[in-house]
């Protein structure tokens, strides 16, 4: 594993140590699991699933499209 140094700001470090002494984690476990949070892929980057899009339509739906049948005429065929 790799060392790397870096500078922070007096009430970061001491946020940093209270939490690491109340999680029980080293500063540098808890600065890795900070930083594997930060660097995830964005979201952006994954393919879009249904349940991204379900609120994504812009124009005005009808109330009643989920119970009302004449929406469903012609569909599937």
């Amino acid at each position: 594993m790799s060392t790397l140094s870096l500078k922070l700001p007096d009430s970061l470090l001491l946020r940093l140590d209270q939490e690491s002494r109340a999680r029980r984690l080293s500063k540098s476990a808890l600065v890795r699991s900070a930083l594997e949070r930060e660097l995830q892929p964005s979201k952006s980057a994954r393919v879009a699933t249904c349940y991204d899009l379900a609120g994504s339509i812009r124009k005005k739906l009808p109330k009643d499209l989920a119970t009302n049948p004449k929406y469903m005429e012609g569909f599937g065929q």
